[in-house]
């Protein structure tokens, strides 16, 4: 085959790649059409590999040994990964995208320091974005893992901080950009810079802010792989890292929104740190939580005519998913109406919610998305809240001076009754009081909630 002939088909390759990355992504979107979304993704990477493999020069034995490796690693963690610990897992694989790309860029500039000026700016941001969700991806995958606090981590100056470590960045970028043969130490010490800023953006975040945090890396991610397209002229790698950063910057502006926050002050209010008690908890003259029993919540659910599950990351701690769809079978024999609430930033990553009830197999047709479901509250008989504090906290809606005010919530506090499951008393991952656990319509069912489920599948059975 001609070397022409070999480019040709390479590029053609490449053009159906990115075709069908578009279609995969377009895809992800809804949750009918994820999984196969998904599948057609892989498949336009598959294809984007073998074009890459075409390439000529290749030094095939290190290539397969990297295959091996990472089909390893990629298979264990399909298969032996839990659903509580997906969050964290995503934001591993976002940080290795970054160190990918952080690596990709200085081992080009070790080989080939002279390089044309707009390669060597590719080289300082493949670098720089790199190292930053490398770092910040190890950060996040932390706290969520609980090896660090959840709660932000504060100090005095931090904005300050960052905002000077960054202005010397680009500094040393312009320095390395005009004299790159020359500046082998500068590049080291925008490497070291970079890593510690990524460490700096992230641990002042946390609590119900961290799904946020998992978009905006993954955006960091994407583009960090286009830089390193640029630095190796690869078009289908520029294509994904462009489509991969601009889809997390849609999604995190769609998560922002549906916490009626901006990204600025997610990034930097440090949100979580502190966890004042509700105003309207203090205030409502209720005063303690009401506990009920297992078969009063069975009898309660098996005369509704209609019941709304609401799942947050308690579903996630205790893979209760799986029992939750055959408490929703148990009440539909019984001729009961069941629809699942879905926040957009239930759980700790976009989209966790949604994952959780697919491996269950819940059907499409019964999620609804906020919008939808909160006219259905003050009809519902029984609205179930399993291990969700913020995305159901009326203080977002009635408390003007809370860390939530203004956030969409799922509406709860307006069914006719409301039981949510929760391990204690105690408050949330993100350290706000809720005053939905006060109120005179809900009453709290105390314990592990896979076990409080499957007791109730048995007791509704018996009803």
């Amino acid at each position: 085959m001609s070397q022409e002939t070999l480019d040709t088909a390479i590029n053609l390759g490449y053009i159906v790649a990115s075709v069908l990355f578009i279609l995969g992504l377009k895809m992800l979107s809804s949750p009918k059409t994820a999984r196969r979304g998904n599948f057609i993704s892989a498949v336009g990477m598959l294809i984007a590999i073998v074009a890459t493999l075409l390439t000529r020069g290749m030094t095939y034995q290190w290539i397969i040994v990297g295959l091996a490796i990472g089909a390893i690693i990629g298979a264990w963690a399909a298969y032996a990964v839990k659903m509580t610990a997906m969050p964290e897992l995503v934001a591993l694989f976002n940080g290795f995208g970054g160190l990918a790309s952080l690596l990709v860029g200085f081992v080009e500039y070790y080989e080939h320091p002279a390089r044309p000026l707009y390669t060597t700016v590719a080289v300082f941001f493949a670098v720089l974005i790199g190292s930053v969700t490398f770092m910040g991806s190890i950060v996040a995958y932390a706290k969520l893992a609980e090896k660090l606090p959840g709660r932000p981590l504060l100090f005095r100056g931090q904005r300050i901080v960052n905002g000077a470590i960054l202005a010397a960045i680009i500094a040393l970028g312009f320095v390395f950009c005009a004299r790159p043969a020359d500046s082998y130490e500068v590049m080291l010490v925008i490497v070291a810079l970079s890593l510690l800023l990524g460490v700096l953006a992230v641990v002042p975040i946390g609590g119900a802010d961290m799904p946020v945090v998992i978009s905006l890396l993954n955006s960091y991610s994407g583009l960090a792989g286009a830089a390193a397209g640029f630095v190796i002229l690869n078009n289908v790698l520029i294509v994904s890292g462009s489509l991969v950063g601009a889809s997390g910057i849609i999604l995190t502006s769609i998560m922002c929104r549906a916490m009626n926050r901006s990204l600025g002050n997610v990034l930097f209010s440090g949100f979580g740190a502190v966890g004042p008690a509700s105003a309207a908890a203090l205030t409502d003259g209720q005063g303690a939580m009401r506990e009920t029993s297992l078969d009063d919540v069975a009898t309660q659910l098996a005369y509704a005519t209609q019941v709304v599950f609401v799942p947050g990351y308690g579903l996630a701690t205790a893979q209760a998913q799986h029992v939750v769809r055959e408490l929703a079978n148990a009440l539909e024999e019984r001729g009961v109406t069941v629809k699942y609430a879905i926040h957009p930033v239930a759980g700790r990553m976009p989209g966790h919610m949604n994952v959780l009830l697919a491996e269950a197999n819940v059907p499409y047709s019964q999620l609804y998305e906020l919008e939808q479901i909160n006219p259905d509250f003050p009809s519902t008989d029984v609205a179930v809240v399993i291990g969700a504090n913020d995305v159901v906290n009326p203080d977002a809606r009635d408390n003007p001076n809370s860390l939530i005010a203004g956030m969409p919530i799922l509406e709860v506090d307006r069914a006719h009754s409301v039981v949510v499951l929760k391990r204690g008393a105690g408050r949330g991952f993100s350290g706000l009081e809720n005053p939905l656990f006060f109120k005179p319509v809900t009453r709290m069912l105390y314990g592990d909630a896979k076990d409080s489920l499957t007791r109730l599948v048995a007791a509704v059975q018996q009803a």
